[in-house]
């Protein structure tokens, strides 16, 4: 092989290896491009599964909050029965009934002797107490489900009642500054 055609294959040759080279930094783009693209698809999979699990998880309490409010008026039915029956197996149906209900997120709200709020419970009758808006008696139980309200409880609210003579007596002994 003379130096002529040595030159023209050494030509040729790094002709091809510019090629090569230029391919290979096409196909590596395009490498990077699907990678990422298969990356967006596989993180937005991931995403719905995610979401759909979630709105499974939420269904099953919304079906299980219907349930229980369905079932709480016979819990309300056993509690006043115990009341007037004396009977240890029905105390311990009612307490396997609430443990059952404490198991699966139901829990009785303490209402008693606290602040009335109305986002917890209903006033169905106000009486004389010695504060204002304390909840002197429930007349049925409010029920809480994961934490969130699902039945408000009916009571009793306590309203400070001022007898009209008495109230006038102390801003008449105040004007006179007769305290004792």
């Amino acid at each position: 092989m003379s130096i002529k055609d040595s030159k023209k294959v050494q030509k040729n040759t790094s002709e091809e290896i510019s090629k090569l080279k230029d391919e290979i930094g096409i196909l590596k783009k395009q490498a990077d491009e699907f990678k990422n693209k298969y990356l967006r698809a596989l993180a937005d999979y991931q995403n719905y599964e995610k979401r759909v699990n979630e709105e499974k998880r939420e269904l099953i309490k919304t079906a299980n909050k219907e349930l229980i409010l369905k079932i709480l008026p016979f819990l309300d039915h056993l509690e006043k029965a115990e009341i007037f029956v004396k009977n240890s197996d029905l105390k311990i149906i009612k307490d396997n009934f609430v443990k059952v209900l404490k198991e699966i997120g139901v829990e009785k709200m303490s209402l008693l002797r606290k602040e009335f709020d109305p986002y917890l419970a209903e006033a169905i009758d106000v009486i004389a107490g010695e504060k204002d808006n304390i909840i002197v008696e429930i007349l049925r139980d409010g029920y809480q489900f994961h934490g969130k309200v699902i039945r408000i409880a009916q009571v009793k609210v306590s309203k400070k009642i001022i007898d009209e003579k008495v109230e006038k007596q102390v801003k008449e002994e105040l004007l006179k500054g007769d305290y004792m």
